[in-house]
């Protein structure tokens, strides 16, 4: 415990932002201070553990090997600091200042972020909501670790210690531009086959919109592609493709775009979403405001 004696726990926060803006200019505005106390907070940090942790280059302030091996140990201590004295006060949404933290997929922000942003604006102002992009282990190990407080989506592979809890299934529909000369609601197998599409390449889960358009006919190596769906509407619109995508998307994007959906003649297993956090988390006061805004909001009453 001795050389705990001799830390400042300020100095870890600090480095936490040096690994994560490699910049002291970024960190200072970040946290509110000068230049010179990051500086000196660094010198601190260097004295404490005789490594140069952060070497300055042309990519900015790279970390030195021990840095890179101190970020997991030093974020998870963090979070569960920042979990703890959260814990010591009851959370009150009107007057809290938390920041929390939401893995989801694009087209999960197109469909969660604007409800929940609205929610906040209205009955917890000072509350944030970040979006992140993650999955499987590296989900597992933010959810394990606290630095990530709910995932919204359908996530494989997660497994001791997170809950999970249905909010809707849904299918699949196939947007196409007005006035396209060829699509129409109701258009047969052979005709949908036949007209050029637009592939989300990423799509999850494991790609079964793709492998039943594959199923249908529709050769993917011989379409475009884009990775996510948020391209997806932009092109449509202005293109004479075809992209078959989540309902809820279609639904949401069609009026803004001046699209057309149809129900494409394909076998497409529904897609489940599914809201998971850690059971560590489950008397947390903010995890359970932000699950009982998003069950309420979201989750299918059917």
């Amino acid at each position: 415990m001795d050389p705990l004696r001799q830390l400042d726990l300020n100095l870890l926060v600090v480095f936490q932002h040096l690994l994560e803006e490699r910049n002291i200019s970024a960190v200072a505005r970040r946290l509110d201070l000068s230049q010179p106390a990051v500086s000196n907070a660094l010198r601190r940090l260097r004295e404490t553990f005789g490594d140069e942790l952060f070497v300055r280059t042309a990519q900015g302030m790279l970390p030195t090997p021990l840095a890179q091996g101190m970020g997991g140990p030093v974020a998870e201590a963090l979070a569960l600091l920042s979990h703890l004295t959260d814990a010591a006060q009851p959370f009150e949404p009107a007057s809290s200042q938390r920041r929390l933290r939401i893995a989801m997929s694009d087209v999960g922000e197109i469909h969660f972020m604007p409800s929940l942003m609205d929610a906040c604006a209205r009955h917890a102002p000072g509350v944030r909501i970040d979006s992140l992009r993650l999955a499987g282990a590296d989900l597992q190990r933010e959810l394990d670790a606290g630095r990530v407080d709910l995932a919204l989506g359908a996530f494989d592979g997660l497994g001791g210690g997170i809950v999970q809890r249905m909010l809707f299934r849904q299918g699949y529909a196939t947007l196409f531009r007005s006035g396209h000369p060829r699509a129409h609601a109701g258009m047969p197998v052979r005709a949908f086959r036949a007209e050029r599409h637009l592939i989300v390449s990423r799509a999850a889960p494991e790609g079964q919109v793709n492998q039943a358009l594959e199923r249908a006919g529709v050769e993917l190596a011989d379409q475009f592609s884009v990775p996510h769906f948020a391209a997806v509407p932009y092109i449509v619109s202005t293109t004479d493709l075809l992209a078959t995508v989540p309902q809820k998307l279609a639904a949401s994007a069609a009026p803004h775009f001046g699209l057309q959906l149809l129900t494409p003649p394909l076998k497409v297993p529904q897609l489940q979403t599914n809201l998971y956090w850690h059971r560590r988390f489950q008397r947390d006061g903010a995890n359970q405001w932000l699950r009982t805004l998003i069950i309420e909001a979201f989750a299918d009453r059917s």
